[in-house]
């Protein structure tokens, strides 16, 4: 991929820490708001920058390893389930779009079943699950460039209709599976510390799960080369689309809004892609799967909440939008010392 992803300018911190310092508050009360305030400024190259048609897109995709082992307690099929749940409004991250008005995507990147038109449904599967990567590779380097391109097509198609701040959201059962996995690659941590325990499983199931993908790595691990491969050999589509996706919003200069476990997979392997990407995240909350914090450590980031989510859908991304919008809103609409009249100190 040619995708340039360009450094933060420095050349307007100056003027926008400026901004920040001479509003009616001694210097840096407002804290990460005033961070959040100057990293939006200078993604959007200016002192006064704005959220424009805020989007959150919740990538779905099913995973081969789901039918064969038991790393999930869930079957395959909750991931339609809960696609038909998004689509019917009754999910967490449905509540928390429209508590913040927040528009809602949900692409169909990889789900092994069908689903009718729908508004909010985006049809961009590229095929019905990934392989079952205990035996072979989860997919095949065609069809992992594929997904990568079609997620940079989705973030293109909503930045041209006026969005320049995004969210990343997923579902797909057993994707935490493929996440450790692309953690352990990418950050060289031992499987065993990049298992978690998903959407719950035992203690006993725990160990079963940690054991499958210790296999699973070491099947895979001496094919690997490059960021692409790993991708291929352990990612779902919804993650590989994501990664695309996460690519294409800071080559545009959009705000990324990153979710938890399984979205910072999708921004490990486009840091390594791009290294630069990470100026334009927000990472809005450490997640209650072991591997998470772990993960913002290795990407030096710092997460606005600490709620003990383990859900994703993007419902982190949803949370922290506020502080988001309020770190904007204080630089634009906050009065100086000056305008209000008040003696500085």
């Amino acid at each position: 991929m040619s995708t340039n992803i360009t450094p933060l300018s420095t050349e307007l911190k100056s003027l926008i820490q400026e901004k920040i310092d001479f509003k009616t508050k001694p210097l840096g009360a407002l804290g990460t708001l005033e961070t959040i305030a100057l990293q939006i400024g200078l993604i959007q190259e200016t002192a006064s920058p704005k959220i424009s048609k805020p989007t959150i897109m919740v990538f779905a995709g099913d995973h081969g390893i789901a039918k064969t082992q038991k790393v999930s307690p869930y079957p395959q099929e909750v991931t339609q389930q809960m696609v038909h749940n998004f689509l019917s409004g009754g999910a967490a991250i449905n509540v928390f779009c429209e508590q913040h008005n927040i528009d809602l995507q949900i692409v169909d990147a990889g789900v092994n079943a069908d689903f009718k038109v729908h508004p909010f449904l985006i049809n961009a599967k590229i095929d019905k699950g990934t392989n079952d990567y205990s035996q072979e590779k989860a997919m095949s380097m065609e069809l992992c460039l594929k997904a990568l391109k079609e997620g940079r097509e989705l973030v293109r198609v909503r930045h041209q209709k006026g969005c320049n701040t995004i969210g990343f959201g997923e579902m797909g059962i057993s994707n935490t599976s493929a996440a450790s996995l692309l953690m352990s690659y990418f950050t060289k941590t031992p499987i065993e510390g990049c298992v978690g325990r998903g959407t719950g499983v035992s203690d006993e199931g725990l160990l079963m799960k940690t054991n499958t993908l210790k296999k699973v790595y070491d099947l895979h691990k001496n094919e690997i080369k490059t960021p692409y491969d790993a991708l291929c050999a352990f990612g779902g589509f919804e993650i590989v689309m994501m990664c695309g996706a996460m690519i294409e919003a800071a080559a545009l200069k959009m705000t990324l809004l990153i979710d938890g476990f399984i979205v910072t997979s999708a921004l490990l392997a486009a840091y390594h892609l791009h290294p630069k990407i990470v100026e334009y995240c927000i990472f809005s909350h450490s997640s209650g799967e072991q591997g998470h914090q772990k993960m913002l450590d290795y990407l030096g980031a710092t997460p606005l909440l600490n709620l003990g989510l383990r859900l994703g859908e993007g419902t982190g991304c949803a949370l922290a939008f506020p502080i988001v919008a309020a770190s904007v809103n204080f630089l634009n609409k906050m009065a100086t010392f000056k305008s209000a009249n008040i003696t500085e100190a």
